[in-house]
């Protein structure tokens, strides 16, 4: 069910599924179920899956208001993305929120998810504050709630979190950067969107990024987004970015930065200069019919300064040449799911006037008769309906090969040019007529 689903269904009938990931943690997931039991959404209506990660001692919910279960898998280190897998496949809702075992909702929160949900969002990001909930029960809570007790040590929202909802309106107006602003302990998608996607990349076994990278996928896939400021959990202690910036906290970003270049293309990911295994552009070459060397000067042509991945449809090039961007057949699906630019190709061109690296910044664009620059979330929005207008460059050329001589295109090499370039890049220098000192 996608987000116009839901919102076309009675709101007394949306059912809605809570995972819960927990390990180790009964003190936490008792605060959770017990704030659970306070949401304003209708309780019958409430599907609660704790999946559990290896807990010593499996967690016992007790009787609630609402169905619930505990689903587990084995202890195999830090496998929450596993975890929320495992609990998204036992729930039956049509929307599923994540919560951590250490983010407690407010009463409004699944409501507050719902109506987000119901304006048009395929995924929702609650706001997520932040209190000391170490000593608190689920009745102390609930009396805060009330305003008819106190309220436990309050911790600073992140900064970064709240500049960024506001500078995107609540990510209804954001960018290719938006799956940065994803938390995955307050994070809801619709049942559709999360099957479409294929769930959380098992692959993230330590702490961080398993979130952003889901959120990048469903970003390509074509999913509205959307911040529900109403949509209140409380995390138990401070933001993680702003507890320590010691050797430890680098080392953690560090890992979870690489985890996050593996799959996550883009520069604000990965830098550039490397080559990846899912590439940030991915090119479908028709080389069928066509000489070796024309696919050969293609493919270089294409790849000059791009973090790109080249399919060939016959793939005779790919005898040839060694470099490990070059396959042969078509794009595997995960590939599709994560590059943020498709370029279709009819036959082999040389491109002039500009890099493909270059035209990704102005997708969609056409180029000649022959060359066609998309984003991937543009045609994933446009599945099923009439291909946006693409305007073509005049100024770029995709000049077709048709029987290129490659010892002649790659022995054109200014040697004079070479030689003023060696000259002005020379220093005079002094040998000194000194004896070395003897050690």
């Amino acid at each position: 069910m996608s987000g116009a689903d839901v919102a076309a269904t009675p709101e007394a009938a949306v059912r809605v599924s809570v995972v819960v990931p927990h390990y180790e943690a009964p003190h936490d997931l008792e605060l959770v179920l017990g704030a659970l039991a306070l949401q304003d959404h209708p309780l019958h209506l409430l599907d609660v899956v704790v999946a559990d990660d290896g807990s010593r001692t499996p967690p016992a919910p007790g009787p609630r208001p609402f169905p619930v279960r505990v689903v587990a898998q084995e202890d195999a280190g830090f496998r929450a993305a596993a975890a929320r897998n495992l609990g998204a496949a036992h729930a039956t809702g049509e929307v599923l929120c994540f919560l951590d075992a250490d983010t407690v909702p407010e009463p409004g929160y699944v409501a507050a998810v719902l109506r987000a949900v119901r304006a048009g969002a395929d995924l929702v990001v609650g706001r997520r504050r932040h209190a000391d909930l170490s000593a608190a029960t689920p009745g102390a809570l609930a009396a805060w709630w009330r305003g008819q007790g106190p309220a436990p040590e309050l911790f600073e929202d992140p900064a970064w979190l709240r500049e960024a909802y506001e500078r995107t309106g609540d990510l209804r107006d954001a960018g290719d950067d938006a799956y940065r602003f994803v938390i995955s302990a307050v994070l809801s998608v619709t049942r559709e969107l999360f099957d479409a996607v294929g769930g959380f990349e098992e692959s993230f076994t330590q702490y961080g990024g398993e979130d952003w990278e889901f959120a990048h996928r469903c970003w390509l896939r074509g999913a509205d987004f959307a911040h529900a400021p109403d949509a209140v959990a409380w995390h138990d202690g401070p933001d993680f970015a702003g507890r320590t910036d010691d050797a430890d906290a680098r080392r953690s970003r560090n890992a979870e930065g690489l985890a996050l270049a593996r799959f996550v293309p883009g520069p604000a990911t990965r830098g550039a200069g490397l080559v990846w295994a899912f590439p940030d552009v991915v090119v479908t070459l028709d080389d069928t019919g066509a000489e070796v060397a024309d696919v050969v000067a293609c493919v270089a042509s294409l790849l000059a300064g791009t973090d790109g991945g080249v399919w060939l449809r016959s793939g005779d090039a790919c005898d040839e040449l060694a470099d490990p961007r070059v396959h042969r057949g078509t794009p595997p699906a995960d590939v599709l799911g994560r590059c943020r630019f498709r370029v279709d190709l009819d036959r082999p061109v040389v491109l002039t006037g500009a890099t493909l690296a270059e035209l990704t910044d102005v997708a969609p664009v056409r180029v000649g008769d022959d060359l066609l620059v998309r984003r991937t979330r543009d045609v994933a929005r446009s599945a099923g309906a009439a291909d946006v207008a693409v305007p073509a460059d005049p100024a770029v050329r995709a000049d077709p090969l048709d029987g290129v001589d490659l010892q002649r295109a790659w022995g054109r090499y200014d040697h004079r040019r070479h030689v003023r370039l060696q000259r002005s890049l020379r220093t005079p220098f002094v040998v000194s007529e000194r004896p070395i000192a003897a050690p």
